[in-house]
């Protein structure tokens, strides 16, 4: 599939999905978050793929918030809808059955923040900023920010960053929780790369453990014929 708004490249074993709009500081419109959906459901069903890295093109901005202009175009009927459609999105990213690494490297603000926070964990550069401003423009966060960040950071620190709509650096963000690790931004992917690559080794472990387990309801024995629950020196 060709993308207009995002980069999708695959390459040992990892998807690289980049929102690519960096005249706008990589803002969400619809038709980037339908495209983050096709390339999110192709990568959850590519067998070869076992962990996703998730950034931003540039260096000002990871997603800087909501295309503003597309936003102002909605009512409270035609909003609620385009708010659903962004949920099923973060929702896939969420429940994808494959690690998501976030790679923050700048602005990741409104719904920037929201789908940062839908991924797995989330790592960010020196100069990142995070943040919940829909308040100042008289909303609230309407991809799930109400619900991710207090089970992140907690209620008091949660209800604090969506009333006043402030942005916390990335020191911040690391110290109450919000984000894993805070580096270098020449840093930022090869960091990803490198706990991706130690999940790749421990899911391809895993994998070989549940060959021994059993492939259907019902089975007693293991592939090689040994009954569950003995001890088999000579398969292991």
């Amino acid at each position: 599939m060709t993308y207009e708004n995002i980069l999708v490249e695959k390459k040992n074993a990892i998807a690289y999905v980049t929102v690519n709009r960096p005249k706008v500081l990589n803002a969400l419109n619809m038709a980037t978050m339908e495209e983050l959906r096709a390339a999110f459901h192709d990568i959850k069903s590519d067998a070869a793929i076992r962990v996703v890295i998730f950034t931003g093109a540039g260096e000002k901005a990871f997603i800087a918030g909501a295309d503003i202009g597309e936003l102002a175009k909605h009512d409270a009927v035609s909003g609620k809808e385009y708010t659903h459609r962004g949920q099923s999105v973060l929702n896939l990213i969420e429940n994808l059955g494959k690690p998501v690494i976030a790679c923050i490297n700048g602005f990741a603000l409104g719904g920037g923040c929201e789908i940062a926070m839908a991924c797995t964990m989330r790592l960010a550069s020196e100069n990142a900023k995070l943040g919940q401003p829909e308040v100042k423009l008289g909303i609230i966060p309407g991809y799930g920010g109400t619900q991710r960040l207090p089970r992140l950071v907690g209620k008091g620190l949660a209800m604090q960053q969506i009333l006043t709509g402030e942005m916390i650096t990335a020191q911040e963000a690391y110290r109450i929780g919000l984000v894993n690790e805070v580096t270098a931004p020449a840093e930022l992917i090869p960091r990803a790369e490198a706990i991706a690559a130690k999940i790749i080794v421990a899911s391809r472990t895993e994998r070989k453990a549940s060959q021994w387990l059993p492939a259907e309801r019902g089975r007693s024995r293991y592939s090689c014929g040994h009954s569950f629950g003995h001890p088999c020196p000579p398969c292991l």
